[in-house]
């Protein structure tokens, strides 16, 4: 009976060991990537100015003007509800681990650090959250403190307000309403900024279990929490810029916030300096903005190769899972469809100048780099890049909450070789559209003065933020994408051309009938959109990938694709890229919803079509 006894015992504890092991959760981190932050509702420290009081509520705001939203690749007011809503939504998941992979602020005002910093410590002290941010070009947008105005405030009466922090820094004779003169509208450099941010990564804190630089000279084995803290100021964490004897700081770091995970963060801030400087120490002008990313980073910041490659060796001795972000893609994010794009748009249209060389997924993949979370493109993407060595670097671009789609991702770590990213729609918040009265006394003021291509009022009809920023990106395409970016002769060619009008370019009519039968299409079908239907659902592809197949619908991508093979087929050079472009961008890897099998470098869709 005693050894009847023992034996259940021994299954009992075998089987709650099993069990335990089988319900442990995985570990999870949150990205939200150019968040923007801009605080609407903050005050100035050095002004009385309070901004203006909403029509409806009263409260007082201090907002940018819709008709700088919507020629801007960016929200810069309702997504301070959207941050919000995420924040909350990662607090439901019960997530501990939040990253932010640059652009975190509007432009790095002081008034709007400040205000990021209270969010992220309120987040901290009530749910627990930890958040770990790397800088973008609009966190330091250069390397030292300058002067910077924002001409676009919203002002009394609808009318455009100057907010500067010098009064030189605008054309007083062009002012409609009297400017308001702080310094927390400047641009903070390195120093500011990362102070104000000090608790959420760039420095050492006791929680962690290891924290380093590429600078720091002390090893894991040995790691104190002191020592850390002496090597961590700002002051140790230089380099000197090619070609000059001019040193700038880094703010890259390696932190292990749970035990077995390695969190890299690259700060991918590369400043390329003038070809005359001016002699003057910390001149911010001696440098151009960073918002090219590793191209110029394997230039003037090659110290960080170096630092992931030995990062990289020790993770993979150590048996540590390492996950890497920065501000910047590593990879392609166009879905490889960049050598078209440049052939029809030009070279310096359609962002193109910010698409990574291939040397740079050659060279980090080498250097060791599994996984990287990027941002900087308000994008939702996937690039895969295998180096010739055959490394595999797998880079997955978060979308911005300030732009269609408006999401966040969500790693869930399964075990050392297994990895699940999902895509999380910000699409309803609360507040989205408490600012829309502010917008109707700016519309009313436009009609008044009988402004030009004034924007489509119909945007404040949108039910849901989803539906706002979709209207945010369509307006985007029509008042600055398309005159910008667009050859005016292929613009006119395709614009207001019928879908059926397209399908024909194909002239062998046989051969398009035969194409419609077998999708079971009607020629009727293609005459309810337009050349610039067809041109807007490229750029909500562009942005949003997968995000955008619901909103487009099943029947009008079979169309595309339809579309898409007869053009390849006309006797039109533009036509047929424009063919080639679409049909790649329809056709990225996941997106979505997938898992990444690191063993066997493949990636696996989850999402449901």
């Amino acid at each position: 009976m005693f050894r009847i006894s023992a034996i259940l015992v021994i299954l009992f504890f075998l089987y709650s060991c099993k069990s335990q092991q089988n319900t442990k959760k995985e570990v999870q981190i949150a990205f939200i990537a150019d968040a923007h932050l801009q605080d609407i509702f903050a005050k100035f420290e050095d002004s009385n100015y309070q901004g203006i009081p909403n029509p409806v509520t009263g409260e007082f705001a201090n907002i940018r003007t819709m008709n700088s939203q919507l020629h801007s690749t960016r929200i810069f007011n309702e997504n301070y509800f959207a941050f919000l809503q995420a924040l909350n939504d990662i607090v439901k998941r019960g997530i501990k681990q939040v990253v932010l992979p640059g652009d975190f602020s509007d432009d790095g005002q002081p008034v709007h650090v400040r205000g990021l910093r209270k969010i992220l410590n309120d987040y901290t002290q009530k749910y627990g959250i930890s958040f770990y941010v790397t800088t973008g070009n609009h966190d330091v947008v250069r390397p030292f403190s300058q002067d910077a105005v924002k001409t676009d405030f919203l002002g009394k009466d609808g009318k455009e307000q100057i907010i500067s922090s010098s009064s030189d820094n605008f054309n007083k004779n062009k002012t409609e309403l009297e400017p308001i003169i702080t310094a927390d509208i400047k641009n903070w450099g390195y120093q500011e900024t990362i102070h104000e941010m000090h608790d959420f990564g760039f420095f050492p804190k006791k929680s962690d279990i290891y924290w380093e630089t590429p600078f720091s000279n002390y090893k894991y084995d040995n790691y104190n929490f002191e020592e850390a803290q002496k090597e961590s100021v700002l002051e140790k964490r230089t380099y000197l810029i090619k070609n000059t004897n001019l040193y700038l700081p880094d703010a890259s770091y390696l932190v292990e916030p749970i035990k077995g995970i390695w969190l890299l963060a690259i700060d991918a801030n590369a400043y390329v300096p003038s070809e005359k400087l001016s002699g003057k120490p910390n001149d911010p002008h001696d440098f151009s903005g960073a918002n090219t990313g590793y191209n110029n980073v394997l230039i003037y910041k090659n110290h960080l190769l170096n630092w992931v490659k030995k990062v990289s060796a020790e993770a993979k001795q150590k048996g540590k899972i390492l996950i890497a972000f920065s501000h910047y893609p590593m990879v392609d994010f166009n879905d490889d469809a960049s050598p078209e794009l440049k052939q029809l748009f030009g070279a310096n249209k359609m962002q193109l100048q910010r698409v990574p060389n291939e040397e740079v997924a050659e060279q980090f993949a080498d250097a060791g780099i599994q996984i990287h979370f990027g941002g900087h493109m308000h994008i939702n993407d996937t690039g895969v890049r295998t180096s010739a060595k055959g490394n595999t670097l797998f880079n997955i671009q978060t979308p911005s909450l300030a732009a269609y789609m408006p999401a966040y991702k969500i790693l869930t770590i399964h075990s050392n070789s297994e990895l699940e990213v999902e895509t999380i729609i910000v699409g309803k918040i609360d507040k989205f559209n408490s600012l829309f009265p502010f917008y109707e006394e700016e519309y009313a003021h436009l009609e008044k003065i009988k402004s030009t291509n004034i924007w489509n009022k119909e945007i404040l009809k949108a039910k849901d933020y989803a539906a706002f920023t979709n209207w945010h990106l369509k307006e985007l395409v029509r008042l600055r994408f398309l005159p910008e970016d667009f050859p005016a002769d292929f613009l006119k060619s395709i614009e207001k051309l019928s879908g059926k009008d397209l399908l024909e370019k194909n002239k062998n009519a046989e051969e398009v009938g035969k194409d419609l039968k077998e999708n079971s299409l009607a020629l009727s079908d293609f005459e309810t959109w337009t050349g610039f239907d067809m041109i807007f659902d490229f750029f909500r592809l562009k942005s949003a990938d997968e995000l955008a197949f619901s909103e487009i619908g099943n029947k009008r991508l079979k169309q595309y694709e339809l579309i898409c093979r007869q053009l390849k087929k006309s006797n039109d050079p533009k036509l047929i890229l424009w063919a080639a472009i679409f049909w790649k961008t329809m056709n990225g890897d996941p997106s979505d919803h997938f898992n990444i099998d690191l063993k066997n470098n493949r990636i696996h869709n989850l999402s449901v079509k």
